[in-house]
């Protein structure tokens, strides 16, 4: 693949461009202005004009922990009642770690400092571009995005999709109605694609070793599994016999 071929927003384009940004401003030509900004960019925005406003919205979401929830916050400082540095430690005491991008007309180093310190993750001084916002917004919404699929497992072969802490499988996008043994052998070959595992190591990690039945308990989940996942289970595509060693996938 050339350079020239590789897209300008390769990573989960699709998860960016439907984000929900809360936006606090209290000027409202520029609050107008960013809101217009990010929706012709595809986002879902809710402003407030006060900094009590956010509070309240911030303080039903940690309250309910339920949605509706935010992937970006961007946030004005000089905020009237309630102040946007607050705001930001507010979120970080709620253990919510949305990424929170300041906009402030405060430029000196030791005022972005103070407010990176106070848990913001980017700082932009105004005047600012529209431009430059919206550029700030898909980076801080990327590598969230990113984070979210790291964090969570996602494990991928051929058409099988596992999703470790979600406990889910997905052949060709449907999902899978796998046992919860099942499941963690599937996780075992996945994880591990050119492994073979014996009956005994797949009883040790599946089972317990104070499992006390036959091996063949493992042949009988293999089948099983294979007539979830294969089109032919005598002719396995994904679940293959290493003959005198085990099982692997591929």
């Amino acid at each position: 693949m050339m350079l020239a071929d590789i897209p300008a927003n390769p990573i989960f384009p699709e998860l960016v461009s439907n984000a929900s940004i809360l936006l606090v401003e209290d000027e409202e030509i520029i609050r107008e202005m960013i809101t217009i900004a990010l929706q012709r960019e595809g986002y879902r925005v809710t402003s407030v004009a006060s900094g009590d406003e956010a509070v309240e919205i911030l303080q039903s979401i940690g309250a309910r922990k339920t949605e509706p929830t935010f992937d970006l916050v961007i946030l004005d400082l000089m905020l009237p009642q309630v102040g946007g540095l607050d705001i930001c430690r507010l979120l970080r005491y709620q253990n919510n770690f949305v990424p929170v991008l300041i906009t402030s007309a405060k430029v000196t180093e030791s005022d972005r400092v103070i407010g990176l310190d106070a848990g913001a993750d980017d700082y932009l001084t105004k005047p600012f571009s529209t431009k430059e916002l919206l550029a700030r917004t898909r980076a801080l919404l990327r590598r969230q995005t990113f984070q979210f699929f790291n964090k969570s497992s996602i494990y991928r072969f051929k058409e099988i999709t596992l999703l470790s802490n979600e406990r889910k499988a997905y052949l060709e996008g449907k999902e899978l109605n796998l046992s919860p043994k099942e499941f963690r052998i599937l996780e075992l070959f996945i994880t591990s694609p050119r492994r073979v595992w014996s009956r005994e190591q797949l009883i040790e990690q599946v089972w317990g070793v104070d499992f006390l039945g036959d091996t063949k308990t493992v042949d009988v989940h293999i089948r099983w599994l294979r007539e979830k996942l294969e089109v032919d289970p005598s002719q396995p595509k994904y679940i293959n016999t290493v003959r005198g060693f085990g099982y692997r996938i591929g």
